[in-house]
């Protein structure tokens, strides 16, 4: 788990992880597309953009203590068994676990977003959601995980119309296997933006790091490597 050093007034560091997403949704990032150094340039980022979106309330002293490196063992490895899970989902029939994903036979894509409703998140939703069929095509399918109760999920995939759904990560416990949990002292544990393919076999083939710079083009981005992976 990542800790990110904060020292801020609790409304400020309320408002910046009220709106995660939106706030995190400002300039670009100079970071790689997949490698080690791009998930700790994240991390840089979320640290930026806390100050941001906290901007009126806080000195410039607000936001202190050095932010630690991504170590490379904190993301899975590529070519291995992607971590195991099962987690409550918005379909609200139950759980769904890594091995009913495998059971289908596709591959699948497992994208960590921050919060349900903010505009970052919806953006990538909803690019997820236009580009369905060209995901079927290649034989995937897309879940969603967050921190965000089950009901508040559900009610996101209802209100922007998703044929996909989301799973509930309470306490960030997945999100801290894949190396995608992000903790704000005084605020608990929040899923970061990262996405992972999985092959039919549950073996994990490729990670997106840097999503959160890109997430108007993400999906393309994916679909793109997946039919490389596929080739």
């Amino acid at each position: 788990m990542k800790n990110v050093a904060v020292a801020a007034s609790s409304a400020a560091l309320a408002l910046a992880v009220a709106a995660p997403c939106s706030a995190f949704s400002a300039s670009p990032l100079k970071m790689s597309l997949q490698t080690d150094s791009g998930a700790a340039d994240t991390r840089r980022a979320f640290l930026a953009r806390v100050g941001t979106a906290g901007a009126a309330a806080l000195s410039t002293a607000a936001l202190q203590g050095p932010l630690p490196a991504l170590a490379a063992e904190d993301l899975p490895s590529t070519g291995t068994r992607a971590p195991t899970f099962e987690l409550p989902n918005s379909r609200e029939d139950g759980t769904t676990s890594l091995d009913d994903l495998t059971k289908s036979g596709k591959w699948t894509v497992l994208y960590f977003y921050p919060g349900a409703f903010t505009t970052g998140c919806t953006l990538e939703a909803k690019n997820f959601q236009k580009d369905i069929e060209k995901y079927r095509s290649l034989d995937t399918q897309i879940v969603g995980v967050s921190v965000d109760p089950v009901e508040k999920n559900a009610a996101f995939c209802n209100k922007e119309g998703l044929d996909f759904y989301m799973l509930t990560d309470a306490g960030g416990v997945v999100s801290k296997k894949y190396g995608s949990a992000l903790s704000v002292p005084g605020f608990g544990t929040f899923s970061n933006r990262q996405t992972y393919i999985i092959d039919p076999k549950g073996n994990l083939r490729w990670v997106f790091t840097d999503v959160e710079s890109r997430v108007p083009r993400h999906s393309a981005e994916v679909l793109a490597k997946l039919e490389e992976l596929k080739a």
